[in-house]
């Protein structure tokens, strides 16, 4: 199995790693232990003929922003903007909407609206210089003074957990909702540092560049990716397991793995094997997905046109909700990520609707109930709409993608001790104790997300090393 180059695993980050060191003239040989290329990225039929589902990731935002995947140029993949970014209904007024706009969702704010302005719509207007700095917490940078400056205005309000911000910030039911909705992303309990952070983030993301789905399903982008490794000579191969290192006949190997699969690929020195030991997974989902005969009958007709749905009630609903399953236990009422595809993509064989809920790792309860009675409790009359429903819990999950361990869709907690000790403290995490070995995958710097910069800070280390 001769080649310069081995990537190991297909999900964003190695498929970015991959084409990069294909396109510095590598021979690149990727391998992936599934049927499918993609990861995260893979799209099929999960409920009836013809309805195309994402197993994974659909919105794209990070992948739009990111300097990863801007500078692939790739071509044969077209984004398509919902007509509100996201939406975040409430019981007893009208939802809460995010525009790509950011003085329009200021608008429907109230009260808040110039803080909202002030965080989220001032990180959207320093652009990518920012977007750059945030996404490459390690480095390299290179970026202007008026650029870092922004990273340290946007970082003091960041660094707070999401309910101190909210109360000492914010003054409106909306204002808060929105913040505890946008923040519950991280899979965090929303007191913990960071929170606002990830919240701010996404928001800034939405007037950026939008939240929009991929033509055609997520898909679209892996096989993308594939053809143009395979045009600049490289090989890809599904269905082949990688075990141990030593299988592998390459001076450069890239793992788009997490640290459980790391720690059995081979003999580790002591210290990196129990800085791998102690890496932590965050809690799991449980995903459904739905057939629908006609779109969701939200009581606020305004969410209908929302690529992504938070439910999940008001911020302190939010909050109990999450730290219920940082204890461990199951909400009765979870908050509930939702996407509507239909909303910018009608090229998908129908309504089709995915959306999960945040579960202690490893739960085997079946959440279908409390998911759809969250959507009832917003949408009357939803479940007369299902014409069929596929549910994965964390077990199943982590059958499909062995990245997800116990339904962990990040790659591992996104705490403030993880931010950077990812998944273990080095200047360079990426690169392993191993010679021509790197780490690509989400359990690396910035974490999740499908942006593929873990991908293209081990290609550009390993780019080094040769």
């Amino acid at each position: 199995m001769g080649a310069d180059a081995v990537v190991v695993g297909s999900g964003p980050n190695g498929l970015v790693a991959a084409v990069m060191l294909a396109r510095a003239g590598c021979e690149v040989l990727l391998l992936e232990a599934a049927d499918g290329f993609g990861g995260a990225l893979r799209s099929g039929e999960l409920t009836l003929p013809g309805r195309v589902h994402d197993l994974g990731a659909t919105v794209m935002a990070m992948a739009l922003a990111s300097p990863a995947f801007r500078g692939l140029g790739l071509k044969g993949v077209e984004f398509a903007h919902p007509p509100v970014a996201a939406a975040h209904p409430l019981d007893d007024r009208p939802a809460v909407l995010v525009h790509r706009d950011a003085g329009h969702t200021a608008e429907g704010l109230g009260r808040d609206g110039a803080v909202w302005l002030a965080t989220a719509g001032a990180a959207a207007r320093a652009g990518f210089p920012l977007v750059d700095l945030l996404l490459k917490p390690l480095g390299p940078w290179r970026a202007s003074p008026r650029a870092f400056a922004q990273a340290a205005r946007f970082g003091a309000a960041a660094a707070l957990p999401a309910t101190t911000f909210a109360r000492r910030a914010l003054r409106t039911v909306e204002g808060r909702a929105l913040i505890a909705g946008l923040a519950a992303h991280s899979m965090l309990d929303l007191r913990s540092p960071l929170t606002t952070g990830y919240g701010l983030m996404l928001g800034a993301l939405a007037h950026l560049v939008g939240w929009p789905l991929v033509r055609g399903g997520s898909q679209v982008l892996a096989d993308a990716l594939v053809a143009e490794l395979r045009s600049l000579g490289g090989q890809a191969v599904t269905g082949h397991r990688v075990r141990r290192l030593a299988e592998l006949d390459a001076p450069i190997v890239v793992l788009d793995v997490t640290p459980r699969q790391l720690l059995a690929m081979a003999d580790w020195p002591s210290g990196y094997r129990r800085g791998l030991e102690r890496y932590r997974y965050g809690p799991g989902v449980f995903k459904l997905d739905w057939a629908l005969d006609g779109p969701v009958p939200w009581r606020d007709p305004a969410v209908a046109g929302a690529g992504t749905v938070h439910l999940g009630g008001t911020l302190e609903e939010i909050v109990l909700s999450e730290a219920e399953t940082t204890a461990g236990r199951h909400s009765p009422r979870p908050y509930v990520l939702l996407v509507q595809p239909y909303a910018a993509d009608p090229e998908r064989g129908g309504h089709t609707l995915w959306a999960y809920c945040h579960v202690p790792n490893g739960s085997p309860v079946d959440m279908t109930d409390a998911v759809e009675t969250q959507i009832e409790r917003y949408a009357p009359g939803f479940r007369d709409r299902v014409l069929a429903r596929h549910a994965m819990g964390p077990a199943e999950l982590e059958a499909a993608n062995p990245n997800l361990v116990g339904g962990d869709i990040g790659g591992g907690l996104t705490s403030l001790g993880q931010f950077v000790r990812r998944p273990v403290w080095s200047p360079a995490p990426w690169r392993t104790p191993l010679p021509g070995v790197f780490l690509c995958s989400s359990s690396t710097p910035p974490g999740p997300g499908a942006h593929g910069v873990g991908g293209w800070q081990a290609a550009r280390l390993a780019l080094r090393s040769r």
